[in-house]
């Protein structure tokens, strides 16, 4: 290597860091990962946040893009770990009359779940399934000329769409609310262009392979990656906090699981004038504050599908959930917020003493919010399960400043590694010919800043690795295509 001590450093062990860092190793290059943290993962770690013998996910929790990752697919984690427990029901969707919507594995028991919204719900996701093994790669990356056109522009002109548009589909109240529930996830107002593209990417995901959850905890994802690094020959060093490129080694390339504010901070004398004012401009979009309950029984849901669901939508009807997270995006606070909830231990025994469970959940806040959504969120979760509060035994609240504490990429709490709307979603973290190059040579973001944006599916490392080979490596690079 003569002059450089590795090929390559990556920096940070996110989802995307780790993938970064194994594409590059695959190619026989030198690689070493660093993360800031005693333990890898970033947004992939399970603690002991409530109380002995309790296994609480600190940030992501049940992973349907991992499994349908077309990098993470090639990479038979298995061998390395891995083991995925997948619930009965995807996700449920309670309702203020006891029932409850579901997303099950099978999009036909979904579809008939929903009442006389059957065929609507048939229609809206059939095409986007059947078509998904020709566009994926394509959905999961930067933007680019199709090679499946026809495909494409079927999902697109869906995916662009604000999820108040498409919820003129359904004409029932389950069917609204499910819909709702998943495009809520884009942490953006239902009003917001783009919004469907979540929805249908979830529910397709859901229909292909379900929503998983990793055996043990979602450490148990980053350690099966770190050990698929190290079993290629790749270093991994941890305690590791980066603030300047002087604390690295020689390397011929650096890739940075970061977002552009620790970016700017790291490297940004390095950068034209005109690249570090476009990271300036970035934005990042809603906080989360969330809580981590240890119970002495399962939360006590009055719909039956919620007791068999890894995954929970606590946000009543279309219209509730639309205002609230409208409320959000003004600033405010919603006296009855959209709640995301799982429930792990109902499927892995191993996340609590016997007879005991963990039960997680977050809701949407103001970015940089300092308010205490306790007492909110108790509330919208006792409300689809009476006597939910009795059966609490330990509690661990996070606000956006912890979040951002824990993993400096959550800037005021943003999980999603800033705001994925109509403006941002295409020219993250800057508008270039390539998202993952920088402007000073030889460093590269690779994280969720870049296309194709928030989720554990590693797939802008993956990008960001494929970037840095042709430009710096051409002699070990080979297409995939």
């Amino acid at each position: 290597m003569g002059q450089y001590d590795y090929d390559a450093v990556v920096v940070g062990s996110g989802p995307n860091g780790l993938a970064a860092a194994i594409t590059l190793q695959q190619k026989g290059l030198s690689v070493l990962l660093l993360e800031a943290k005693q333990t890898i993962g970033g947004g992939m770690r399970t603690e002991a946040l409530t109380l002995p013998g309790f296994k609480h996910d600190v940030c992501s929790a049940i992973h349907p893009m991992a499994v349908i990752s077309p990098f993470f697919k090639t990479l038979s984690l298995e061998k390395f770990g891995l083991e995925y427990i997948y619930p009965e029901i995807c996700a449920a969707h309670p309702l203020n009359n006891g029932t409850a919507a579901a997303l099950y594995p099978s999009l036909t028991a979904t579809a008939a779940g929903l009442d006389t919204d059957k065929d609507a719900y048939t229609r809206l996701i059939s095409p986007v399934l059947t078509g998904w093994p020709l566009i994926e790669k394509e959905v999961l990356a930067p933007l680019s000329l199709p090679e499946k056109p026809l495909h494409m522009a079927a999902f697109g002109l869906k995916a662009l769409s604000s999820a108040l548009h498409l919820s003129k589909r359904f004409s029932t109240e389950k069917g609204k609310a499910l819909w709702a529930g998943m495009t809520a996830h884009s942490l953006q107002p239902l009003s917001n262009f783009t919004t469907s593209a979540v929805g249908l990417v979830l529910m397709t995901a859901a229909h292909l392979q379900g929503w998983p959850l990793p055996k043990g905890g979602s450490q148990s994802l980053a350690n099966a990656l770190a050990v698929c690094f190290q079993s290629l020959g790749g270093v991994v060093q941890t305690g590791e906090y980066i603030s300047s490129l002087r604390q690295l080694p020689a390397a011929k390339a650096v890739l940075f699981d970061v977002t552009p504010a620790q970016l700017l901070q790291i490297a940004g004398h390095s950068f034209s004038s005109l690249y570090r004012w476009q990271l300036t401009r970035y934005r990042y979009g809603m906080g989360v504050f969330k809580i981590d309950w240890a119970l002495d029984d399962p939360a006590p849901f009055t719909a039956s599908e919620c007791r068999k669901a890894g995954t929970l939508h606590l946000g009543g009807a279309l219209k509730e959930i639309a205002a609230a997270e409208a409320q959000v995006a003004r600033g405010s606070h919603p006296e009855r917020p959209f709640v995301l909830a799982a429930q792990q231990s109902l499927f892995d025994g191993s996340r609590a003493p016997a007879g005991k469970h963990t039960f997680w959940a977050y809701c949407h806040v103001p970015n940089g919010s300092q308010k205490n959504m306790t007492d909110a969120i108790e509330a919208q979760v006792e409300r689809f399960a009476p006597g939910f509060r009795e059966r609490i035994i330990g509690k661990h609240v996070m606000n956006t400043a912890a979040m951002e504490a824990y993993n400096n990429n959550y800037i005021g709490g943003d999980i999603n590694g800033g705001l994925m709307d109509i403006r941002q979603i295409f020219t993250r973290p800057a508008l270039r010919y390539s998202p993952f190059r920088t402007s000073a040579k030889g460093l590269y973001i690779c994280s969720s800043a870049t296309p194709p944006g928030g989720g554990v599916h590693g797939m802008c490392g993956y990008h960001a690795a494929q970037r840095v080979l042709k430009d710096l490596f051409q002699k070990h690079y080979m297409s995939n295509k």
